[in-house]
């Protein structure tokens, strides 16, 4: 939930601001094959989530962790 959720935020945000600058008519695939806008609009979501969510991802893997305690509240070696 620490990484679909704010991807998801994300990816909404970053379609948004990029389908506000290009028309999804105007987007060609192999120089030939052009796709209808709820296929770009649909591509274009799932791409942004999928590349916010490894980027949450890598970002909570390599994040330090902290100190782990026991029961009584003393660091656990």
């Amino acid at each position: 939930m620490w990484i679909l959720w704010p991807s998801f935020l994300m990816a909404g945000g970053a379609s948004a601001i990029v389908f506000a600058l290009i028309d999804p008519l105007d987007v060609v695939f192999l120089g030939h094959l052009q796709a209808s806008r709820l296929t770009v609009y649909t591509a274009g979501f799932f791409l942004f989530w999928i590349m916010a969510a490894l980027s949450s991802a890598l970002t909570l893997r390599i994040a330090p962790r902290g100190v782990e305690l026991d029961e009584f509240g003393d660091p656990v070696e």
